[in-house]
């Protein structure tokens, strides 16, 4: 029998989301400055990327566990019932451009849970997964599509640009984001401009940011390292100087010889005022409401990275935050925005590489 949830979750309202006037005009703006980052490396490689999160440092196949006898509020859509899954995990970093590991940047982990039923979202009628788009920040560095796309502005300017410019900058922000967190604070700005510790991406814990519909209610979803191997590499540091492919050689090494495991997890809203859909930045108050664990994915020990397995996941698949079912629908202003930019990108880099996206 479940035991009871100590929080009263909040039922989703549709007034929640609120559309922008100009909305439609920003997210022009956001796709125009994806396009711009993604034809300038395909241009540079003679090969189309993502224009964010470009660069693969795992591929992972595993199993997705959902927890028995769930209470009734976190049973639900993906997570109804007890069951496996088949899932692909893609370590990654959020430059457009593939850069040099020194250069660190914020890391993100997407999840392709396979054969998931349902009623589909618009546009991924096609498909039979659900996929989890994460980062490794519990909020989002923007609050709104427009500072978004202004953030994504700056980024199309400097993508592909002096690269060794790029690896001295974040050198000195990683060096003033020390400071910044010794004092207790933290900043999403110096980390995603090249600041974040030089630290092993297997150690992470990874969110949503911004929420999902679950069920009648919404909540933000994240996936936490739960095996002893790898909450050892929490905060763990990893020499990048020398190594421009220090966090996937670090992933390959892993792998080679043991598996992991992470916990799914789940936080649900209970206040819509301290827990704004609108407001990516906000981050919930996990002493309102703290993550639930819901499923387990286990991944045994394999290859983690190759040429051929790169070309299958980096190349053929797409991971969307609107490939998905309706019970776990994007919502927001940056999940809105993000639908249109996702499309775009994976329809070019089908087109540019002549390789069919396929999933």
């Amino acid at each position: 029998m479940s035991t009871p949830l100590a929080i009263e979750p909040l039922r989703f309202d549709p007034t929640f989301e609120h559309i922008a006037d100009d909305e439609v005009d920003t997210i022009e703006r956001l796709v125009e400055a994806l396009q711009q980052i993604q034809q300038t490396t395909a241009n540079d490689y003679h090969h189309a990327v993502r224009s964010v999160h470009a660069k693969t440092h795992g591929l992972l196949d595993g199993e997705l566990t959902v927890l028995d006898d769930l209470p009734a509020p976190l049973a639900q859509g993906v997570f109804a019932t007890a069951r496996t899954y088949r899932v692909v995990m893609r370590l990654s970093t959020n430059p457009g451009d593939v850069l040099d590991d020194s250069v660190s940047t914020p890391r993100g982990l997407a999840v392709k849970i396979a054969d998931v039923e349902g009623a589909r979202l618009p546009g991924s009628e096609s498909h039979t997964s659900q996929d989890f788009v994460m980062i490794n920040a519990p909020m989002f560095t923007a609050p709104t599509p427009k500072a978004f796309a202004s953030n994504l502005a700056l980024l199309a300017k400097t993508t592909d640009r002096a690269p060794g410019g790029k690896k001295a900058l974040s050198s000195v922000l990683r060096g003033v984001e020390k400071v910044v967190e010794a004092l207790g604070g933290e900043s999403g700005k110096l980390k995603s401009l090249g600041g974040h510790p030089e630290t092993h991406i297997l150690g992470e814990t990874f969110y949503t940011a911004v929420p999902v519909l679950y069920g009648p209610y919404f909540a933000k979803l994240s996936i936490v390292p739960v095996s002893p191997e790898l909450t050892a590499l929490t905060n763990a540091p990893l020499d990048t100087n020398g190594h421009p492919n220090a966090l996937r050689d670090a992933v390959s090494t892993f792998f080679a010889t043991q598996g992991a495991e992470w916990e799914v997890r789940v936080q649900l809203a209970t206040d819509i005022e301290r827990m704004p859909v609108e407001d990516a930045s906000v981050r919930w108050p996990e002493e309102e409401s703290p993550y639930v664990a819901v499923a387990r994915i286990r991944a045994a020990p394999q290859p983690a990275w190759s040429e051929a397995r790169s070309k299958a996941i980096d190349d053929g698949m797409v991971f969307s935050p609107w490939h998905g079912i309706a019970a776990h629908r994007p919502i927001g202003g940056v999940m809105r925005s993000r639908k249109p930019a996702y499309e775009i990108s994976a329809a070019f880099r089908g087109q540019f590489n002549g390789c069919p996206i396929h999933g």
